[in-house]
C-alpha cells in the first residue's frame, strides 16, 4: 500500500485553473480520471488524513503512485476531456463511467420536415445534428430549456405533434412561448426550419451575432423606456451566454492533428504535445529538457519535431537540443508514454495531416517536406492565428508554462538540490565561506529615464522577500548603468558600514540589534552578504567592486551574470567563469538574477506610471494632489481641463473663485505654449 504523502504535490505548485487530473499506479496505468473547477482545491482534498476519506477514495489514493493534471480553459472543456480520457483509459476507480453506456447529446432532427430538438443517446442517425456529449442529462436539459427562450423550436414527440395538429390547439410549451407552435400554423415549416438552423449555428459556436442582436434590441427598448421588453431581452442574453461556452478541447470530427507548444528560459524548456484524433484529445505528453546549447525557439521547435517523429518508432525520448530530464509532477514522462501505447486507441507515432506549433520551426519548408515524405502525403506545419485551434494551442502552451514553473519551483524547494547548488557555486567561484546570504542588484530604465534599481536577498537558497529593497537613481548617477550600479552599491554598503560603526561603539557584533535601537529596521542592512551578484558583465562588476573598495569593504565578493551566454564575471579577470549549462549553481544564479530583474521592472513600471500621471497641474501654486485628483476625475483629462472656464472649474468640489481663476490662467498659458508644432497636447501627461 502506497503512502499518499510520498507523491503529494505541494499545494502552491498546483494551479487554480480548471482542469483534468489523473492518478496513476506504480506501473504507470491510469486508475482514476477526474475534473475540477479548481485543481488546487480538488487535489488537496485527496490528501486529507486517511481516516477522513471515504473507503473508495482511500483505496484509490493508496493504490496510486503519482498524480498528474492538465489545465484547460473552462469547466465545459474539462468535462469533455474527462469524458474522452475515461473512455480511453477505462480507469478502474471511475465506477460511474466504467460501463459502456452512451452519453446524452443534444440532437436537432434536421432530417424531418419539422425539425425537433431533443436529448438523445445511442446511435446517431444520418441527417441530424448532434452536440455534446454531456456527462449528466440534466445539464443538457437545462441548456436546452435556456435556449428555447430565444430559439423556440419544437421539442414534442411525434404523437404529441400530430394530436395538436388534429385538435388545432398547441401544447403547454406553445402557450408559454417556448415553442413557436408550427403544429397549429403559428409559424410556417420553412420559418421553423430557419429557426432550427439558427439553433444549430448557435450550438456550433456562432453565438456572438445572436447575443449582439439581442443586446441591441435590449438597448433600444431601454431607450424608448419599454423596460418590460428590455428585461426580457436581458434575460435572453443571459440565457444564451450561460448556454454558450466555446469548447476548445473538442474540434470537428474530421480533425487529426498534433499540437506542440514550448515554454522556456535560458537553461531549460518545457514541451507539451496534445494528440487530437477524430476531434478529440487522445493523448498528451510533456517533458523538461535542458538546453545544452544556445538555440532559438524556432531551432528548438525544429529539433523537437525531428526527434519526436524521427525517433517515435524506436521508443527513444526526444531531447529537443538538450538532455531529457524526469518530468515534473503533473506532466507526462515521454519514455513512459511510449511504453504505455497499449493504453491508447491510436498510434502516437502516426504523422497527422496537420501539425500545429506555437512557434514556426527553423527551416520550416524542409521540415514540411521531410514530414510529408515520412507520411507519404502532404503535411502542413503551421501556427494557427485564430479560432478553436488557436485556443487549443494556447491551452497546450499554458500547460507547458505550468510544467516549467512547477519544475523550477520543485527544484528550488528541494533541500538537497539547494544545498548542492550553493556548494557548487562556492566551489566554482573559489569562495572561502558558505553562501548563507546572496544579494543581487539590477538596474531598470527606459532610455535613461525613471532609472531605478532593485536589491533582492536569498538566504540558504530561498528568497527573503522581507529584505528586498528598491532604489530611485537621479542626477549624475543616472547617466549610465555603471554609474547607477556604483551609486546603488555605495548607498547600500555605506549604510552597512555606518551600522557596523554604531554596533562597534555599543559593543555589539555585526548584525546584532540593540534592544533599545531607535531604528526598528536597522537589521535590514546590518547583515552583510557573502556574495553580491550584479546583472551585467565586466563594466557593471568593476563599478560594484569600485564602490566596495571606496568604502573599505573587503569581506564581500562580487560577480556578474551576463544574460546572453550566462557567463559569470569576476573582478579583474579577463575571462569569465563558465558553469555547466546543467549546473545547479548556474540555475540558482539565474533564479536570483531573474528575481532581481522582476522586482526592478515592477518598481520601474510603478514609477513610470506615476510620472505619466504628473501633468501641468503640478505647476499650479496651491494645487495639491487631492485637488489635482478631483479635477482629473471631474474633467477626465488635462486636455479637457485646459478648455474649461473658471466657472466650470468652480463646479468641482473644494474650488473657490480665486483658485479656479489661477488654474484657468495657468493652464491657459500652457495651452498657448503647447500650440507650437511638435508638442503633444493629447493626453495631459507630463510634457517636456
Amino acid at each position: 500500500m502506497a503512502d499518499p504523502a510520498s507523491y503529494r504535490p505541494a499545494r502552491q505548485d498546483i494551479p487554480t485553473n480548471p482542469g483534468v487530473y489523473r492518478f496513476r499506479d506504480e506501473h504507470g496505468r491510469v486508475i482514476y480520471v477526474g475534473k475540477a473547477k479548481n485543481l488546487r482545491n480538488r487535489l488537496s482534498s485527496y490528501f486529507a488524513p486517511l481516516h477522513q476519506l471515504s473507503p473508495k477514495t482511500r483505496a484509490m489514493v493508496t493504490t496510486a503512485a503519482a498524480v498528474q493534471w492538465t489545465v484547460v480553459g473552462s469547466e465545459f472543456e474539462s468535462l469533455q476531456l474527462e469524458y474522452t480520457w475515461i473512455k480511453e483509459f477505462a480507469p478502474r476507480f471511475n465506477i460511474a463511467y466504467r460501463d459502456d453506456k452512451s452519453y446524452p447529446y443534444l440532437a436537432v432532427t434536421m432530417s424531418e420536415d419539422v425539425p425537433r430538438a431533443m436529448v438523445t443517446r445511442g446511435e446517431k442517425k444520418p441527417g441530424n445534428r448532434y452536440f455534446g456529449p454531456y456527462s449528466q442529462a440534466w445539464a443538457i436539459r437545462d441548456t436546452l430549456d435556456a435556449l428555447l427562450r430565444v430559439f423556440p423550436v419544437r421539442t414534442c414527440t411525434k404523437g404529441v405533434y400530430q394530436r395538436a395538429e388534429r385538435s388545432g390547439r398547441p401544447c403547454l410549451l406553445g402557450y408559454i412561448d417556448k415553442c413557436s407552435a408550427p403544429c397549429v400554423g403559428e409559424i410556417s415549416q420553412e420559418e421553423h426550419r430557419r429557426l432550427a438552423d439558427d439553433l444549430c449555428r448557435f450550438m456550433a459556436g456562432h453565438a456572438r451575432p445572436y447575443i449582439r442582436e439581442l443586446t441591441r434590441q435590449m438597448n433600444e427598448a431601454a431607450e424608448r423606456m419599454d423596460f418590460e421588453t428590455a428585461a426580457a431581452r436581458r434575460d435572453d442574453v443571459g440565457a444564451l451566454e450561460r448556454a454558450f461556452e466555446r469548447n476548445t478541447v473538442v474540434l470537428a470530427d474530421t480533425t487529426d492533428a498534433d499540437f506542440f507548444a514550448i515554454a522556456e528560459d535560458e537553461l531549460e524548456a518545457a514541451v507539451q504535445v496534445f494528440y487530437v484524433r477524430g476531434g478529440r484529445i487522445r493523448g498528451q505528453r510533456g517533458w523538461i529538457t535542458e538546453k545544452v546549447e544556445d538555440v532559438t525557439t524556432a531551432e528548438l521547435m525544429s529539433n523537437l519535431l525531428q526527434q519526436v517523429y524521427g525517433e517515435a518508432q524506436t521508443g527513444l525520448a526526444p531531447a529537443a537540443s538538450g538532455r531529457r530530464k524526469p518530468a515534473a509532477q503533473g506532466s507526462e514522462d515521454v519514455v513512459g508514454q511510449h511504453r504505455r501505447t497499449s493504453e491508447l486507441a491510436y498510434r502516437q507515432d502516426t504523422i497527422p495531416r496537420t501539425v500545429y506549433v506555437s512557434t514556426e520551426p527553423d527551416e520550416a519548408d524542409e521540415i514540411r517536406g521531410w514530414l510529408s515524405q515520412l507520411r507519404g502525403s502532404q503535411v502542413t506545419v503551421q501556427r494557427p492565428q485564430r479560432g478553436d485551434k488557436a485556443q487549443l494551442l494556447e491551452t497546450v502552451a499554458e500547460n507547458a508554462r505550468q510544467a516549467l514553473a512547477l519544475h523550477k519551483s520543485r527544484r528550488a524547494g528541494d533541500l538537497t538540490t539547494r544545498s548542492a547548488s550553493l556548494q557548487q557555486l562556492q566551489e566554482a567561484l573559489g569562495l572561502p565561506d558558505a553562501l548563507m546570504r546572496i544579494e543581487c542588484y539590477d538596474i531598470s530604465h527606459v532610455q535613461g529615464t525613471n532609472v531605478v534599481a532593485s536589491m533582492v536577498v536569498f538566504e540558504d537558497g530561498l528568497p527573503r522577500k522581507s529584505e528586498y529593497r528598491k532604489f530611485s537613481i537621479t542626477g549624475d548617477a543616472a547617466r549610465d548603468d555603471t554609474a547607477s550600479m556604483y551609486d546603488v552599491i555605495h548607498r547600500r554598503f555605506s549604510r552597512h558600514v555606518e551600522q557596523q560603526r554604531r554596533a562597534a561603539e555599543k559593543g555589539l557584533s555585526t548584525g546584532e540589534v540593540s534592544p533599545d535601537a531607535e531604528e526598528p529596521t536597522s537589521r535590514a542592512f546590518a547583515y552583510p552578504p557573502n556574495l553580491v551578484i550584479v546583472d551585467g558583465g565586466p563594466p557593471q562588476v568593476a563599478a560594484a567592486q569600485r564602490a566596495l573598495d571606496d568604502l573599505g569593504v573587503t569581506d564581500v565578493h562580487v560577480v556578474g551574470l551576463a544574460k546572453r551566454l550566462e557567463e559569470v564575471w569576476v573582478p579583474d579577470d579577463e575571462f569569465p567563469v563558465i558553469l555547466p549549462r546543467a549546473s545547479e549553481g548556474l540555475f540558482l544564479m539565474q533564479r536570483v538574477r531573474d528575481e532581481a530583474h522582476r522586482f526592478a521592472i515592477t518598481f520601474h513600471r510603478q514609477k513610470r506610471s506615476k510620472a505619466m500621471t504628473v501633468s501641468a497641474l503640478d505647476e499650479v501654486p496651491g494645487l495639491g494632489p487631492a485637488k489635482q485628483k478631483a479635477l482629473l476625475k471631474h474633467f477626465g483629462s488635462v486636455k479637457k481641463l485646459r478648455a474649461a472656464t473658471p466657472e466650470e472649474i468652480l463646479e468641482v468640489k473644494g474650488f473657490g473663485p480665486a483658485l479656479a481663476v489661477k488654474v484657468a490662467e495657468s493652464l491657459g498659458g500652457e495651452r498657448a505654449a503647447s500650440s507650437e508644432p511638435g508638442v503633444d497636447t493629447g493626453t495631459g501627461e507630463l510634457l517636456e
